[in-house]
């Protein structure tokens, strides 16, 4: 490959003016090491299609990770080249190759273990009511870069010459850490209403600010995210929630009014607070406790967990429904967990998230008030049963919620609840241990029912079950005889007439 030459261009005819400045020399080394990860792929391809005739270049997000210092796994290219010959391009060289999205231009395979993805120049745009874009390609990387979100994703390095492209000013906002599109963004969020989720997740994702004029446009046109379907906006959203800071995108939603088409039952939990009815202010709260659910999740060694951050910011999104005012300026959310729970499931299935993903945030918002009965301790074993088997394999995760829904101010308060949890893990260790509290059956199955009480398979063997299983979690383990013995006492009961 020559030498890597590094410009960058600005087209003031298309766009604002554009500040334009030079990687500097850590800059240019990022770029080199971005080819160099890669090495041979840059020169096979560059020189394969240049021997075409055609464009191809780095685009997008691994320059401007490279750029940040950050990884990219995947690798993103744009050509003038139309899918049906970069196809033919790239016959006999891929290891592999899916045409899943050639209908939007773009061309996956596999070389050498990286997994690419070529995509043609191209605009495209959605029609007022549309949920798909309408797609035309190009032949200039300036206008494939115009209809890119923003700057910071509108750079490019060309192959196989390693020039860098910056027209709009990418590098000059990257150092700025601010989020500005190529052109208006009034255009860009109508051509993609999706930029606009798209902006706030990159505010939490890589920790920039959006330029006033993005900010507005975004708040002016929020409304237009619901012509986009569930599954994108699902997926921006996921994005947001394992981003570094989710706290910051969440903010950013409910203030610039896209929580409204995304997550509306967020801005409700701003309660307003007066003289008379002064109580915590739930969005606070929740926003609180997602940031301690993470510094859990962080010191326990666990990866970032989408189903943990959803039931953090979302436990408490009952209370809006459920508040009462009662005698002595008191407040109440009685049974704002059950409540809760179901209006999760219900947003969450909006958005098509995964059903296990939905239920299992669900099931953590039902149960997130279940340790406040602990009181000083004096539950017994077979409280302390009913409570790691009605967590079930969500018992880790209720641990964590449970302790990050702490947030008084009061120290000798949060440490009383730190101690009382600390000691109900460790009963429940204990009798993991003992029981293994994960496994829970009765001491007889539904065989053994069977032949104990001679009757054939019906509603009664199943009544029989769920009296042995209270028995089990009352009494812990029971041996197969005192077991047989405490079931035909229940069933001559049952068994009469």
């Amino acid at each position: 490959m020559p030498n890597t030459e590094f410009s960058s261009e600005n087209d003031t005819a298309r766009t604002r003016p554009a500040s334009v400045s030079e990687p500097t020399g850590e800059q240019r080394a990022a770029i080199t090491a971005l080819i160099d990860s890669i090495r041979p792929i840059p020169e096979d391809l560059g020189d394969r299609f240049a021997a075409h005739d055609q464009q191809i270049a780095i685009v997008g997000g691994p320059v401007r990770d490279a750029l940040l210092g950050r990884v990219s796994n995947d690798v993103d290219l744009t050509t003038d080249a139309v899918p049906q010959d970069i196809l033919k391009l790239v016959d006999g060289w891929a290891d592999s190759v899916w045409t899943v999205g050639i209908e939007f231009g773009t061309v996956g395979l596999r070389k050498r273990g990286f997994q690419l993805e070529i995509t043609t120049y191209r605009s495209e745009a959605y029609s007022p009511k549309s949920r798909k874009p309408e797609v035309s390609y190009g032949t200039d990387i300036h206008d494939d870069l115009l209809r890119r979100d923003f700057t910071v994703n509108a750079m490019a390095v060309r192959l196989p010459s390693g020039e860098f492209v910056d027209p709009f000013g990418g590098l000059a906002d990257l150092r700025d850490k601010v989020l500005r599109t190529p052109g208006r963004p009034e255009d860009s969020f109508s051509d993609d209403p999706l930029r606009i989720m798209r902006a706030v997740r990159f505010a939490a994702q890589i920790g920039f600010s959006l330029a006033p004029e993005v900010a507005e446009a975004a708040r002016n046109m929020a409304d237009r995210l619901s012509i986009v379907s569930a599954e994108r906006v699902r997926d921006e959203l996921t994005k947001l929630m394992l981003s570094p800071d989710p706290r910051r995108g969440i903010e950013l939603m409910v203030d610039l009014g896209i929580a409204e088409y995304v997550l509306p039952e967020i801005p409700k939990m701003r309660l307003e607070i007066d003289e008379h009815h002064r109580h915590k202010d739930v969005y606070e709260h929740s926003l609180t406790v997602l940031d301690q659910a993470m510094e859990l999740e962080r010191s326990r060694g666990h990866e970032p967990d989408l189903v943990l951050r959803l039931a953090a910011l979302l436990h408490d999104i009952g209370k809006p429904k459920t508040r009462s005012f009662e005698g002595g300026n008191r407040v109440t959310f009685h049974h704002h967990e059950v409540v809760g729970s179901s209006m999760t499931r219900k947003r969450l299935s909006a958005l098509r998230f995964p059903k296990d993903v939905t239920a299992q945030v669900g099931h953590l918002v039902a149960l997130h008030l279940r340790f406040h009965g602990y009181g000083k301790g004096e539950w017994t074993d077979s409280a302390v049963r009913r409570y790691a088997r009605d967590a079930g394999d969500q018992l880790e995760r209720l641990h964590i919620l449970t302790r990050a829904d702490c947030t008084t101010r009061n120290r000798r308060k949060a440490a009383v609840l730190s101690r009382s949890y600390d000691d109900i893990e460790r009963r429940i260790s204990e009798l993991a241990e003992q029981e293994e509290l994960d496994r829970i059956r009765p001491d007889l199955d539904g065989n053994e029912i069977q032949e104990i009480l001679d009757v054939k398979p019906g509603p009664l063997i199943g009544k029989a079950y769920r009296f042995l299983l209270e028995l089990r979690l009352e009494n812990g383990p029971m041996a197969k005889e005192e077991a047989a013995a405490e079931l035909r006492v229940w069933a001559a009961d049952h068994l009469k007439g």
